[in-house]
């Protein structure tokens, strides 16, 4: 029959070829079909026929005839071609839909957009026709809504109101009828539900739910940036009533089935202003002469039932939150600062890993075990420090000699292929009213390193204990802290980019990918002026790291096992892994479920990112707010992007980043150079690129933006 089909299509003319091309497709309305199934149904064999073939078929998807979702791949084209994904707008009015099936995205223009918003569920089209190549719809139903309430601040007029925000999600202000404004006035910071957004409106209608308070004000700025990233902002009360009915005395049974560790030396080492202290540290010399060493962690699981409210809110949140001049904790305050907080001088319940040491840091042997606690000493980093470098101070051996046990734990940590990222904490010195005094920088000394190890340490073990494969154990499911590899190119793009700035990425094998080569590069740019612009880029070619329940090890901390034990107080997942240690170690239960894990690790994994956003744009708030004292003074700064709209600058001395504006440079017509990431003059052939020093002068700081504007100052050769 192909020897057949063959001849005939030689024969045939294009028309023929068309017809039975319709047919097929009309046979297989609602199927992908490639090249070679059509060539096999028609029966088509000869070069020249295969070639006239995909030509037609090019010319059905460029008439909008058919669809090609993938190279190479048709199908019919009709308006009910339907995708459900999720909806990001944009600001130039091409908008997308990013299928959940990850099929190619759609373009959807302002005007076929049902007024969707971003990160919104929605049902779309498929239209015939393609767009530059692009598949082109039209949402057909918003499905579910992912943000229905905005920060903004409040214009009254005379009969209404709206709301002006600045949110990236919602694309116009807010019309506001006068009864809902719940007394809100002009130049309020307000909280607005959605209510409605008739398609023949250009504005949304909303509702006022809460007044932040005025513009400008620091609990309303701070508390509209949770609201910009649907977080909460107060507590519930039903929940706080719940926490205030807790017990806080420890009776005498609980004790029992406990290990007593009160009479061992324990210490806290947190910041000084910390009130939730998850973790201690408590150190004996044994008979042998051998160090005991106890990683002693909230016990949260003890009062923190599971299917509580409590717990329900806990889960809802995942992560204690922590702006510039506050903490949004994941418990109530009475959880998180007084009954599971390790306050010195109570006794407190501890999930615990005690391991026997020798002077090397070599772990003889561990056990994980339920404890009760009563903490010396409450020791502030900076306390700590001062022990160290002094040699004097409350339980000098002790701390000295934990310092050395980690020391040695760090060394071996890099040379087995972590990765040494040590970027400094952007901080503010804040007035009463949270107005930013000064910025300055935290920054990772022994003190934090000291305590760093030990959580390291206890965190890869409790992940090997249960994850690790033995001929007596089969792992069960559980929560893993994860870090896949980078992206190769992604790393040669690295090793590109930093050789244009005079470097070289290559491990002692000469490898450009290795953790060696970036641990090479991390330590040739300390102290240059590169330095953080460098340590942000190869931050970004780093894959994020996530909770999942499929474990394929920590890539940064190069661990095979890790998870996050020690810190239930403000992070769920860790909380997660208490009980699942409570259930494997203690009852040898059977394995939860899989799927209904990685449902709760994707999830705490979102809320983390969340989170972080929120972190970050409550610190470029307060530095705008800082340098809005500053406008039209000079700074030393080095250039940390470019791009085709101009320049971003960090002033050195703050880390301050503004943009200085293509349109301002005067001197010259300059081009984007994105190969070689630089701005370059036509005619004068000067180049601003990544690293440069400049001369800047702050021209603007927007606040409601959180955006800074500069410009080049004399001085700039």
């Amino acid at each position: 029959m192909a020897k057949k089909g063959g001849k005939a299509t030689r024969r045939m003319d294009k028309r023929q070829l068309v017809e039975m091309i319709v047919e097929f497709f009309n046979r297989h309305d609602s199927e992908q079909v490639g090249t070679k199934e059509i060539f096999k149904a028609l029966g088509i064999t000869s070069t020249s026929a295969r070639t006239l073939c995909v030509t037609i078929l090019d010319d059905m998807v460029f008439d909008g005839y058919l669809l090609e979702p993938a190279f190479r791949k048709y199908m019919l084209a009709n308006r009910a071609t339907v995708v459900c994904g999720t909806f990001k707008r944009s600001n130039e009015g091409y908008n997308m839909v990013y299928p959940e099936d990850g099929s190619d995205a759609v373009i959807i223009t302002e005007r076929h957009s049902l007024h969707a918003l971003t990160d919104d569920y929605v049902r779309a089209t498929i239209f015939a026709k393609r767009r530059g190549g692009a598949l082109e719809g039209e949402v057909v139903e918003i499905m579910r809504r992912k943000h229905d309430t905005f920060a903004g601040v409040l214009k009254v007029e005379k009969h209404y109101a709206l709301l002006l925000t600045e949110s990236k999600i919602i694309p116009n202000d807010i019309f506001i009828p006068r009864e809902y404004l719940k007394g809100g006035k002009s130049g309020d910071k307000a909280v607005v539900k959605l209510l409605d957004w008739p398609l023949d409106s250009r504005n949304p209608v909303g509702k006022v739910v809460d007044i932040l308070g005025k513009e400008g004000d620091n609990d309303a700025e701070m508390n509209a940036i949770l609201v910009e990233y649907g977080l909460p902002y107060v507590y519930p009360a039903a929940v706080e009533e719940a926490a205030n009915r807790l017990p806080s005395d420890i009776t005498e049974q609980e004790i029992a089935r406990r290990e007593d560790f009160r009479g061992i030396t324990t210490f806290t080492i947190d910041p000084v202003d910390a009130k939730d202290f998850d973790d201690a540290l408590s150190i004996r010399t044994l008979p042998d002469g051998l160090l005991e060493i106890g990683v002693h962690i909230a016990d949260v699981s003890h009062y923190v039932t599971e299917g509580s409210v409590i717990d329900k809110e806990a889960f809802k949140r995942a992560t204690s939150i922590y702006l510039v001049d506050r903490t949004i904790p994941m418990l109530p305050e009475r959880l998180c600062n007084f009954l599971c907080s390790l306050r010195p001088n109570e006794d407190k319940l501890t999930y615990s890993v005690i391991f026997t040491m020798n002077s090397s840091a070599e772990v003889k042997k561990f056990r994980i075990v339920r404890g009760v606690i009563n903490s010396d000493r409450r020791f502030s980093y900076e306390e700590v420090q001062d022990i160290l470098t002094s040699g004097e101070g409350e339980y000098c051996n002790e701390i000295r000699q934990l310092n050395d046990l980690a020391q040695i734990m760090r060394t071996k940590r890099f040379a087995a292929g972590a990765i040494d990222f040590q970027q400094a904490e952007v901080r503010f010195r804040l007035d009463d009213d949270g107005k930013p005094l000064s910025v300055y920088f935290s920054e990772s000394d022994e003190s934090h390193q000291l305590i760093e190890e030990f959580m390291l340490l206890a965190n890869r073990t409790v992940a090997e204990t249960i994850g690790k494969r033995t001929p007596n154990n089969q792992p069960k499911t559980f929560v893993y802290r994860i870090h896949d590899t980078p992206d190769p190119d992604k790393l040669t793009t690295l090793a590109r980019f930093v050789a244009k700035l005079g470097y070289k990425m290559k491990s002692a094998s000469g490898r450009t990918t290795s953790p060696a080569a970036l641990n090479n590069l991390l330590g040739a740019i300390k102290g240059t002026k590169e330095q953080n612009v460098i340590e942000q880029i190869s931050l970004r070619t780093m894959q994020k790291a996530k909770y999942s329940t499929e474990n394929i090890g920590h890539y940064g901390l190069a661990f095979k096992y890790y998870t996050h034990f020690t810190s239930p107080i403000r992070r769920y997942p860790d909380l997660l892994v208490h009980r699942l240690l409570d259930r494997y170690l203690a009852q040898k239960a059977r394995s939860v479920s899989q799927a209904k894990y990685e449902d709760f690790c994707e999830h705490c994994s979102a809320q983390e990112q969340v989170a972080a956003n929120a972190e970050r744009a409550s610190i470029k708030y307060k530095q705008v707010e800082f340098m809005s004292e500053h406008v039209g003074e000079e700074y030393d700064a080095v250039i940390s992007g470019v791009t085709e709209w101009g320049i971003y600058a960090e002033i050195n001395e703050n880390k301050c980043e503004g943009m200085i504006p293509l349109r301002t440079l005067q001197d010259d017509f300059y081009e984007f150079d994105d190969a070689n990431y630089c701005l370059v003059g036509k005619r004068k052939h000067r180049k601003y690129m990544i690293g440069d020093p400049l001369r800047i002068r702050i021209t603007r700081a927007n606040l409601e933006r959180k955006q800074l504007d500069f410009e080049l100052a004399e001085g700039n050769g």
